[in-house]
Parts: structure tokens; C-alpha cells; sequence
């Protein structure tokens, strides 16, 4: 647990410094200021001092969520429970609402992967000092909105980073129906009967291998009940993935585990923008499944039905993600009445070898939604790289048996993948995400990440619809 308050006394001070701050007295062979540099001066009473180089850079949001998170991982390191953050530089120099992004950093510094040989996690208390009486009230409502968005970060790593068969796809859209608990979300989950029932193929097909059968989970937040546009999050949920009949190498293996973060940093926004009572109306949709083999499982060659009324010919089982989220976006459309929709999913090794594991690859063919996400992923500090796609790439996935074929070929393989789940918006402004390279690290890339899980794409969505929450319409 992480108790957040106001100018309360604790036992170590963080201080943020400048390169040859003199108030430090801290000769410069022992300390210099540098950005991301940290030193610890313990006192005989058990306090002491955190000190964190601003370097010489201007500052940004981002740089303060980084430089907090770095401050809190000695807090961890050092097992400190009780910590005083002295945030008055950047309160007067920026305002309050930059005690948002060092709430987050708190959080994301002091986050620990889940440890099943460990039953208990570590309490931290952690004070904000140096905030004027008068400005306290409004300091503690960022508090509890950067705390909200934390926890909706926090959710997605726990669950990304649960081991497979401690999450089947009822035990994760468990796990998502009872962190939406207490907030104003209607969630619902279908079953695999109702599935069938409705010829959601895609997701059938691909789920029905494991005795452990596939859900459709749909989190409804309406924040704005005088406007009846709805924007949609759709968010791959595939609890396992084995690659099916197209086995995945034994080396990719270790990761299959993850290939749910999509579903996760969808449940994690819904999450946040409910609990901070954003005006803005999302529905969340996470088709929830197991790819494995079974002797009822998809072959290569095999052309199966889709919610949306295509038929499609499947050339690799494991390009199963966007078979299930073809179904999702369908549902968005024709159940949900979503006006915009966005789907994130960790989809393709391809975009791990354009752009590496700390730029994300988005596609979109709506100029002013891409806008909003752009202006999104400014706020929220996240790295994404928009890709084109023209008339020949869409001529990839026809087939000559069905209406499409859930493969391209041999390149352009982020890019097919997105147009395959295009093909099932129905015309509605549409933009997708692939986190494949991003949504886990084996070495954090910044100090607010920590080895496995990111949770990558939570604040983004989350900006994305608390931007269209402060305009008044979607």
C-alpha cells in the first residue's frame, strides 16, 4: 500500500537539486547535479536525505515523473517506509498540476513485479512537503487523480506480468470486473455459449483449443450523460499464446504470457478516467482467450466466419490477435454504436524490428483522431511513431478464397496485421496500436519502469479520453 499526504513529517527527505546547488554543501566529487543522479545521506537517527541531480536541461513533466520514480526506487532499495518528497520548486515554478506526474512516479518507482514465493508487499508513506496553505486543497485533488491513474498503470503490469496459468481468460476478466468494482463502469462479460450463439467466430475459433474457453469482456463508462457519442478501446486479451498449429519457436515462449497488455492498458484507462470522473463517454472491449492445440484447433488453409460477416482464410494461427479483435471492433460497431475506434494490442514481432522497445507503432485514417492521440501522447510522455499505409498494402490481405486473409506477406507485417482489423470498423474514424515492442522490457529503458510489464498505453488512453472529456464531446 502507497499513503500519499501533505507536509507531514517523515523520516528521509527527497530533494531534488541543480548541478552546484551550494545550500547542499556536498563537495562535486561526491555529488554534481547530473539528471537522474541520486545519492543517499544517512543520518545516526535513521533519517537522512535523498538527493536527485535535475541536471542542467529544461524540465518537462515527464523529466519530474522520471526523477521521482528514480528517487523512489533507493526508497525501495533502501526500505525506507517513510519518506518526505520536497516538491515546492516545482509546484511554484510549474503549478499543481505537476504533483500529478510525481504522484505517478511515486507509484511507478515504488512498484514491485508480483513475487508468488512472497505473500506480503511493503507499506510506504510518503509526504509532499513544501506546498503552501493555500494551494493544499487543489494539490490534494492531483493527488488523487495521479493516484487513480497509477493504480490503472499498476493493474496492467500485475496482470501482464501474472504467469499464464494463473490467469486464464475468466480469471483476468475476474480480476478486470473487480478493479471496476467501485466505480461508475456497467461491465459485462459473455460467456463461451453466448459466443457461439452469436457467431463471433473469430474468437471462438481461436479460443475454443483450451478447456479454459474465451469470454467478451465490455466495460461502459458514460461520464457524460448529455452527449451519446462513444469512443471505443479495444484491447487484445490473449491470456496464452502457443502460436496454435504454427508453433512458436521454444525461444519466444517466456513471453506468451504477456500477450494480453493491450486488454490490460484498456481496463487500465477505463479504469482511471471512471475513477477521476472524466466527462467523456469510453467502452472498453477485451476479447479474452487461450491460443493453444488441440485436435479441434485452426489449420493453415482453413477459412472460418466473423461477427462482422466476412469470411476469412487462415494462412498462420498465430496471427490469431487480430482474428479476435476483428470480432471486438465489429461488436464496438454494431452493438456498442462506438463513433471512434482505437485497438491496442501487442500484435507483431515486426514492429519490434522497426522500432525497437520504447517506440510503439500506431496506424490510423482519420487525420483528427490521430490528432487527439498525438496530443495524448505528448502529455502522457509515451513514444509512438505513426506508420503509412497505401492502396497496394490493403491489396495484401485479399484473398481469392474468402474476403480476406488474416496474413500478408512476408513484410509489412505491422502494417497488414492493422488493416485486417480496419477492415471490420465499418468505416468509423480508426486508429490502432501496436505495443509489441513496448508493453514489456527486459531492461527498463526509463527509471519509471521496472524489468517486465510497462503498462504501456494506459496514460495515453487515459489522456486520450480526459482530452475529449474537457472539450465536451468525443
Amino acid at each position: 500500500m502507497i499513503d500519499i499526504c501533505i507536509n507531514e513529517k517523515s523520516g528521509v527527505v527527497v530533494q531534488y537539486a541543480a548541478p552546484n546547488t551550494p545550500c547542499l554543501n556536498i563537495p562535486d566529487k561526491f555529488f554534481k547535479g547530473d539528471y537522474l543522479e541520486t545519492l543517499f545521506l544517512p543520518q545516526q537517527n535513521g533519517g537522512g536525505r535523498i538527493v536527485i541531480g535535475m541536471g542542467e536541461e529544461r524540465l518537462g513533466e515527464n523529466e519530474i515523473l522520471e526523477l521521482t520514480a528514480k528517487a523512489m526506487k533507493m526508497v525501495k532499495e533502501k526500505e525506507i517506509p517513510e519518506t518526505s518528497v520536497d516538491v515546492s520548486f516545482f509546484v511554484h515554478t510549474l503549478g499543481c498540476g505537476v504533483i500529478e506526474r510525481i504522484v505517478q512516479g511515486i507509484y511507478l518507482g515504488l512498484y514491485a513485479v508480483p513475487a508468488w514465493n512472497k505473500q506480503e508487499k511493503k507499506d510506504y508513506r510518503v509526504s509532499l512537503a513544501g506546498i503552501d496553505e493555500t494551494y493544499r486543497e487543489e494539490c490534494r485533488i492531483y493527488i488523487e487523480r495521479g493516484a487513480h491513474l497509477a493504480e490503472g498503470i499498476c493493474f496492467a503490469r500485475d496482470v501482464v506480468n501474472t504467469p499464464g496459468n494463473l490467469l486464464r481468460p475468466k480469471a483476468f476478466a475476474d480480476a478486470v470486473m473487480q478493479l471496476l468494482e467501485d466505480t461508475e463502469t456497467e461491465v459485462e462479460c459473455i460467456d463461451y455459449g453466448k459466443l457461439c450463439e452469436m457467431k463471433m467466430e473469430g474468437l471462438v475459433h481461436v479460443g475454443k483449443s483450451s478447456k479454459f474457453k474465451p469470454c467478451l469482456l465490455i466495460m461502459r463508462y458514460r461520464g457524460d450523460k448529455e452527449n451519446k457519442t462513444v469512443r471505443a478501446f479495444v484491447g487484445k486479451g490473449v491470456t496464452c499464446d502457443t502460436g496454435g498449429y504454427c508453433l512458436k519457436p521454444a525461444s519466444s515462449m517466456a513471453g506468451i504470457k504477456g500477450d494480453m497488455a493491450g486488454g490490460a492498458a484498456a481496463a487500465g484507462a477505463v479504469y482511471a478516467l471512471a475513477k477521476n470522473k472524466v466527462k467523456t463517454n469510453v467502452t472498453g472491449i477485451i476479447p479474452i482467450c487461450e491460443n493453444r492445440i488441440s485436435d479441434d484447433s485452426m489449420l493453415p488453409g482453413d477459412v472460418i466466419g466473423s461477427y462482422g460477416g466476412k469470411k476469412v482464410e487462415i494462412l498462420n494461427t498465430d496471427a490469431e490477435g487480430r482474428l479476435i479483435l476483428a470480432d471486438a471492433v465489429s461488436y464496438a460497431v454494431r452493438e456498442e454504436h462506438a463513433s471512434e475506434m482505437i485497438d491496442i494490442a501487442t500484435l507483431t514481432g515486426a514492429v519490434v524490428n522497426l522500432l525497437g522497445f520504447s517506440i510503439a507503432g500506431v496506424l490510423s485514417d482519420d487525420e483528427k483522431l490521430y490528432e487527439s492521440f498525438s496530443n495524448a501522447f505528448e502529455k502522457s510522455g509515451e513514444r509512438y511513431l505513426r506508420i503509412p499505409y497505401y492502396k497496394e498494402h490493403e491489396k495484401m490481405i485479399q484473398s481469392e478464397i474468402a474476403d480476406i486473409k488474416n496474413m500478408g506477406e512476408s513484410y509489412c507485417g505491422t502494417i497488414t496485421a492493422g488493416l485486417f482489423i480496419r477492415a471490420f470498423a465499418e468505416s468509423r474514424p480508426w486508429l490502432h496500436i501496436d505495443i509489441a515492442g513496448t508493453a514489456w522490457v527486459e531492461q527498463p529503458v526509463f527509471e519509471y519502469q521496472s524489468a517486465g510489464a510497462t503498462g504501456a498505453g494506459v496514460t495515453t488512453l487515459y489522456y486520450l479520453g480526459e482530452q475529449s472529456g474537457k472539450r465536451g464531446a468525443l
